[in-house]
């Protein structure tokens, strides 16, 4: 069948490699894509958001399947889209409806699912421009630190974690009456405090079955030591050496299975990818988030794990049968460092030259912001390469992705050498 694949990250490079490597794939497109997905299938100059031109492309080059990468166009409904119109309702497209993106969307939408379903998170209030002085009243019942989460999108940088009482109710100000983060915070959830390890589950399901993928955990502070500014991640790890068969029945059990469940009991057409964002609290899983498509970069440690061909796996979810898929994962651990332009998260220069991918055998290169010019790869985003390395531990696995990156040059890379340090 042809694929296309919507987005231009280290994440959809990952799945085209999968896609690529399958029988089942006879053409795969990538809109808009990088200079990693150029050489492995055919970048189309389309955004992601652009529902009219990817459904001209789709008719056009007869795609039976759309794998949607980022979460923007599933928030503004592009499986509605497919879904509503004659000519494309026959094509399979690996995303939840609008009603079910709202799990990322709002993160107020989110928390009242967890509550409605039973399922373990952090006590929580959300407050408007109009009740900004209520919500000042409420950090003042909560210890430090304090939780401010932007209801909407907000490019992961919409939470701020504060220890001052005072500089809480500051931002709490700024991001609702002064818009910090424009739309995205004209609702704030100021939620409580939990202490203890962050890790990331991954579920596919067809909206009744479901297969839980590799856990990892992924690093967001730009400075070694979890400091500094929060990015879009700066790499990855996977499994959790943590996450024991023990602790996994609990995710499962608490998590995973009334999630599925509570999409189905409220009719949420959901086909695609849960993101689950925990934290362990002791011995207890405990939700952060929901994200509603696979995270990047921690996509680029969990395809690779994948030992069951990921066109058959997305063809049951498209079918509602991943009950009759026995999912192989590959047993050793994965790890991949994410290389990023100077300045980033902050301001960066694009268009630097990069060498030395050609010389990275070890590890396997996923382009994140590239794109060729003039016959060069050069830089086009703030994260730029990730570097994965499969070795028998995790530490292993990082020694390879770091002497892999050595070979790599562009001005001013910058990687974190500390991956793991907490495990």
């Amino acid at each position: 069948m042809n694929i296309l694949i919507l987005g231009s990250g280290g994440r959809e490079h990952t799945f085209a490699y999968k896609i690529a490597k399958s029988e089942r794939c006879s053409r795969l497109f990538v809109a808009p894509g990088n200079a990693g997905t150029d050489s492995i299938a055919t970048n189309v100059p389309i955004a992601v958001t652009d529902f009219e031109s990817i459904k001209e492309l789709v008719l056009k080059e007869e795609i039976a399947m759309v794998v949607v990468g980022p979460e923007d166009p599933l928030v503004r409904g592009i499986s509605d889209f497919f879904a509503q119109d004659s000519e494309l309702a026959n094509v399979v497209v690996i995303g939840p409806s609008k009603e079910g993106a709202r799990l990322e969307g709002s993160k107020e939408y989110a928390k009242e699912f967890l509550f409605r379903h039973n399922i373990p998170t952090a006590a929580y209030q959300s407050f408007t421009a109009a009740t900004v002085d209520e919500g000042k009243k409420f950090l003042e019942t909560l210890t430090p630190p304090y939780v401010l989460k932007a209801d909407g999108l907000a490019a992961g940088k919409g939470v701020l974690i504060l220890k001052d009482l005072e500089e809480a109710k500051s931002e709490l100000d700024n991001m609702l009456t002064n818009q910090k983060f424009g739309a995205a915070s004209q609702t704030v959830v100021i939620e409580e405090f939990l202490d203890g390890i962050e890790l990331s589950v991954f579920v596919l399901t067809d909206g009744k079955n479901y297969v839980t993928l590799p856990t990892a955990k992924d690093y967001k502070r730009i400075g070694e030591g979890d400091t500094g500014l929060n990015t879009g991640g700066m790499g990855a790890i996977s499994p959790v050496p943590f996450a024991d068969e023990e602790f996994m029945g609990k995710i499962e059990e608490q998590i995973i299975k009334p999630t599925v469940q509570g999409l189905s009991k409220e009719n949420i057409d959901y086909k695609g990818f849960i993101f689950i964002g925990l934290i362990k609290v002791g011995d207890d899983p405990k939700v952060i988030e929901y994200n509603v498509r696979m995270g990047d970069p921690e996509t680029e440690v969990v395809l690779p794990r994948l030992q069951t061909d990921l066109v058959e796996l997305l063809s049951h979810v498209g079918a509602g049968s991943l009950d009759q898929i026995d999912l192989q994962i590959d047993d050793r651990s994965a790890t991949t460092v994410m290389t990023v332009s100077g300045g980033y998260p902050e301001a960066y220069e694009k268009g630097k030259e990069i060498t030395g991918i050609e010389n990275i055998d070890d590890s396997i290169v996923f382009h994140a912001g590239t794109k060729i010019e003039n016959g060069k790869v050069v830089t086009n985003g703030g994260r730029v390469i990730a570097i994965t390395s499969f070795d028998n531990d995790f530490k292993q696995a990082l020694e390879k992705s770091y002497s892999s990156i050595e070979k790599l040059h562009f001005d001013k890379m910058y990687y974190r050498k500390d991956l793991g340090f907490d495990l």
